[in-house]
């Protein structure tokens, strides 16, 4: 995922809960677009901020000035198809004057900014809705370029006028192809094209003020951003878990709202069809309401859309990212309720790895897997002083015990699509895989170092650990696998994650205001940064597995890297520890026989080619307005989605029994008779076999850590 499609992000990025929608707002004149004594208020304080304690110390200066003007445009316009150059031009008396604005609080600019925008959209709705008058001949060969977002900017009306011919004929038939019917699909275009221009006038100065301060908050870093008074009040519900709704969060990307994430417990996870990156292109209410068309619908209508109360129905008609950026949408019927918490705890099962028969007595190898969904703790019921609150460490210890019992012979935590959670837990979690000791250095704004160690000298399991770890892994997660890496105790096996190495905080804006008495919002901002205990960052480059798993082709672009402006990776004096005695080429051999089956087993390669034909599919900027090839593009994008699924039917056949005594966690997509397979079982299956091959007792040179005296500690060592 390209960094400019996830510019629009920080304006609103919430999980969508059940809250009754609201009717939209009332269309403000243009003269009424001017800022308000409560939002240069806010400027005062925002300005002041981020200037004295943002980790990231940013000189407000020409530069950043520069920068700001360039985010601001972006934001309104990502993909360039409003503005024209002159526009651009006009722009450039403010490229070195903004930060003289902020300082004294002078917002004008961007309202200026905004009021010409909001004309530009005016004029390319009414060319629009002309176009839907006009036959189209979908036998020409011709391309239409849907991806602006790196391209000049059109130098005069008519080149502007050929890029929105293009658009409303690609719109056309888009839902042609989807078998719309032509009365039927020029009333929703003209709808469409309507709503465009009715929701700009619904932006009123608490939007406008919102992106002018998100341009400048994620021009110095992307995780400082400013939360108007209505978005606070969203980002309270998704801090207070009030959660009713399908479980998702969602982003902008262009005319888009796509799927960033399924929450773990939601309706979306355990429905299974909406995916991330997934586009929803409408959303319908009830099982048989009228879908109604959200292209181009700010992110927060959309959200309002997709809300409602608990146990009533909602559809999204989505395009699937397998599909393509305009590829052939699919619908589908979600039951909104809350999240299920409980499915977001940790839970527990068993591979069973099988022999080589007439080499050993046992038929099967026990591999036990815990799967951790969020780094999770009862902090309320822990400040009341209650022994039995809820926590990761706390339910992982017990099922690890539980796996004791059943004989496993290696230990899998699966921290795949973990996003963080609490640090308090990262830190004792891996407390139970090491003794006393350093799990993770917090360096503050002002170059202060603390060290967070774990207090906890016992261990919970001294046997042969894996660590499995995808793009979206982050945080907590980072910390953990981190330590695990840094101290040498298992192996960590996946794609580098997501590479989130900073510490935010929330400050409520009202506070610290006795002057206006208005609501002024909150400003969310970067305050620390992360290292490991080797002295290393988890910022920027993530933790980069012992062993990289193929699936990491397209994995560049996505997380902290594919931000411009992210911190980048940096280094501090390594903290005092213990590393297991483990030579640093411990895991060769295993990484040796992956490589082999990367090479040879059909489950990886069809992975590897499902990851190629997606990642071609996201670095196409054009698509063909040649009815003829796009139709024929549908039929073979079904044709291999339709050949993967089968191919994933014959190889679930083929793979080791995975045990579970619970319901299928998020990541468990297989019954326990493996009647169908996918990616997370796949590769899940792997982590058991290099860990196998790691400590196998058929592999008598590859070390096998046990636990040993050394220097009055007991320490992981390969004999």
């Amino acid at each position: 995922m390209k960094e400019k499609r996830r510019i629009l992000l920080i304006l609103l990025a919430l999980l969508v809960y059940g809250q009754t929608a609201y009717s939209l707002t009332k269309e403000i004149e243009l003269d009424d677009l001017a800022p308000s004594p409560a939002q240069k208020r806010a400027t005062d304080l925002i300005t002041h901020f981020i200037s004295n304690y943002h980790y990231k110390r940013t000189p407000l200066n020409d530069q950043l000035s520069q920068k700001i003007l360039d985010k601001y445009i972006e934001s309104l316009d990502p993909n360039r198809s409003y503005f024209l150059a002159k526009d651009i031009q006009t722009f450039e008396k403010y490229r070195n004057n903004l930060d003289d604005a902020l300082r004294k609080s002078d917002l004008r600019p961007a309202f200026e900014i905004f009021k010409l925008f909001r004309k530009r959209v005016d004029e390319r709705v009414q060319f629009a809705l002309q176009q839907l008058e006009k036959n189209q001949d979908f036998s020409i060969d011709e391309e239409y370029v849907f991806d602006r977002q790196d391209a000049p900017w059109a130098k005069d009306l008519a080149e502007l006028n050929e890029l929105w011919r293009k658009r409303i004929k690609n719109d056309i038939l888009s839902l042609k192809l989807s078998d719309k019917k032509p009365d039927e699909l020029k009333t929703v275009l003209k709808k469409r094209y309507e709503s465009l221009a009715r929701r700009t006038h619904q932006l009123n100065s608490e939007d406008v003020f919102q992106f002018f301060m998100n341009a400048y908050t994620t021009s110095i870093e992307p995780h400082t951003s400013y939360f108007s008074p209505r978005t606070s009040e969203n980002f309270d519900i998704q801090m207070r878990l009030s959660l009713e709704g399908i479980g998702a969060v969602l982003q902008s990307e262009n005319e888009y709202t796509m799927v960033k994430e399924i929450i773990v417990g939601g309706p979306a996870d355990l429905n299974k069809q909406l995916q991330p990156e997934d586009k929803i292109v409408g959303v319908g209410q009830g099982k048989n309401g009228p879908v109604v068309d959200v292209v181009g619908w700010r992110l927060d209508d959309v959200v309002d859309l997709i809300r409602g109360p608990k146990d009533s129905y909602v559809r999204l008609e989505v395009i699937p990212k397998s599909m393509g950026a305009n590829g052939k949408r699919k619908l589908i019927t979600l039951k909104r309720n809350k999240i299920n918490l409980e499915e977001q705890a940790a839970k527990s099962y068993i591979i069973e790895l099988p022999v080589p028969s007439g080499r050993h007595e046992k038929t099967v190898k026990k591999i036990g897997v815990i799967d951790l969904p969020t780094f999770y703790l009862d902090f309320a019921a822990l400040s009341r002083g209650e022994k039995d609150y809820r926590s990761s460490t706390r339910d992982v210890k017990r099922l690890i015990e539980d796996l004791k019992k059943k004989g496993i012979e290696g230990l899998i935590v699966d921290l795949r699509g973990n996003g963080g959670g609490s640090l308090l837990e990262a830190t004792s979690l891996t407390g139970l895989f090491i003794e006393t000791g350093p799990v993770v250095q917090v360096k503050d704004a002002i170059g202060r170092i603390e060290v967070n160690n774990d207090p906890d000298p016992s261990i919970a399991y001294t046997g042969p650990l894996a660590v499995l770890v995808d793009r979206y892994s982050a945080s907590a997660s980072e910390i953990f696998a981190g330590a695990i890496q840094d101290y040498r105790r298992g192996i960590i096996i996946g794609e580098p994650t997501f590479g989130k190495g900073t510490v935010q905080n929330l400050i409520d804006l009202n506070k610290y205001d006795d002057r206006s008495g208005h609501r002024l919002g909150h400003l969310k901002t970067t305050i620390a940064q992360f290292f490991r205990v080797s002295g290393n960052s988890t910022q920027h480059r993530g933790v980069v597995p012992d062993i990289i798993y193929p699936t990491a082709e397209d994995v560049t672009d996505y997380g902290e890297r594919a931000y411009k402006n992210a911190l980048p990776w940096a280094a501090v004096r390594p903290a005092t520890f213990h590393p297991a005695m483990a030579p640093v080429d411990a895991f060769s051999s295993a990484r040796v026989k992956h490589e082999k089956r990367v090479a040879t087993d059909p489950a990886l390669k069809l992975l590897q080619e499902e990851v190629r034909t997606i990642r071609q599919l996201q670095e196409k900027k054009s698509v063909t307005l040649n009815e003829k090839k796009r139709k024929a593009e549908f039929e073979e994008a079904e044709k291999r989605n339709r050949e993967h699924e089968d191919q994933y039917k014959a190889i679930a056949k083929t793979l080791p029994v995975i045990k579970r005594d619970v319901p299928l966690p998020k990541k468990a997509t297989t019954a326990p008779e493996n009647e169908k397979a996918g990616e997370e079982d796949i590769l899940l299956i792997e982590a058991a076999r290099i860990l196998n091959d790691l400590v196998g007792e058929e592999d008598h040179a590859t070390p096998k850590p046990q636990l040993v005296e050394h220097n009055s500690k007991k320490e992981l060592t390969a004999r």
